[in-house]
């Protein structure tokens, strides 16, 4: 019914507990899981997942906190995993000014490495944005031609219209489910055929399990508060989430 577009499986918390893990998400009526790779290592641990189980697909590249530490060849390798049937995306990449760990002039140019992948190859992409919202829009300008989604959006209205211009989605994660959040109001705002749901397990675990080690069952939780901030039933809201997941990915 559900399906979490963005959560970190190679964690050893999730992946040494993957059954259980899944049974527990199934019961919650999450069916389907991308896991995605934030570098080159668990990228590969992401494709590994993947073609071991046909309810699991996964995305490859260089998270901005990752970017510091890209090896020659990199981009190569990204080419390689993308050669894998279980691969839907180029990501997560993107940029992060609000812990600044790679200089962001690093960051800019492995972003840009990336979304030169995904045109190359016409898939979507996945990105990361924290306090860097212009800088995200020039660069996501600068490739017209490829789409994707603003994974665990945390920016403003202004931001969400901007990306949705150019064709993105916009995904929200557990922190629209925070007391005074003003994510919700962002929510509302979004048309329906345009919004995915995640956990980014193993982070950010929504109400009523915020501060616990998150899985990717709780995107019901998720999508119960976008449901309610809607004005939709639960149903709807996960037939627009899922659909628009199936749309956007290319998923079976």
């Amino acid at each position: 019914m559900l399906i979490d577009t963005h959560c970190h499986l190679y964690y050893e918390d999730l992946k040494n507990d993957l059954h259980g893990v899944l049974s527990r998400a199934n019961e919650l009526g999450v069916t389907r899981f991308i896991c995605v790779g934030t570098n080159i290592s668990n990228s590969k641990e992401c494709s590994s997942i993947a073609e071991d189980n046909d309810h699991i697909f996964a995305s490859a590249g260089v998270h901005p906190h990752d970017a510091k530490d890209v090896e020659d060849g990199y981009i190569g390798e990204i080419y390689k995993l993308m050669e894998y049937e279980s691969m839907i995306a180029v990501g997560e990449m993107g940029l992060d000014y609000f812990r600044n760990i790679s200089d962001p002039d690093v960051q800019n140019k492995v972003f840009r490495s990336q979304m030169e992948v995904a045109q190359d190859l016409n898939c979507p992409v996945i990105f990361h944005n924290r306090d860097a919202d212009a800088d995200v829009i020039e660069v996501l300008a600068d490739f017209p031609e490829v789409i994707g989604v603003a994974h665990c959006f945390s920016s403003n209205l202004e931001t969400a219209k901007a990306f949705l211009d150019m064709g993105y989605y916009i995904s929200f994660s557990g922190n629209v489910t925070f007391k005074n959040s003003h994510l919700q109001e962002v929510a509302k705002e979004i048309p329906l055929n345009r919004i995915l749901v995640e956990t980014d397990s193993p982070y950010l675990s929504p109400v009523p399990h915020r501060g616990k080690p998150n899985e990717p069952g709780r995107t019901r939780f998720v999508t119960e508060k976008l449901a309610e901030i809607h004005k939709l039933s639960f149903k709807e809201m996960a037939k627009h989430s899922t659909e628009n997941a199936v749309e956007l990915f290319r998923l079976p």
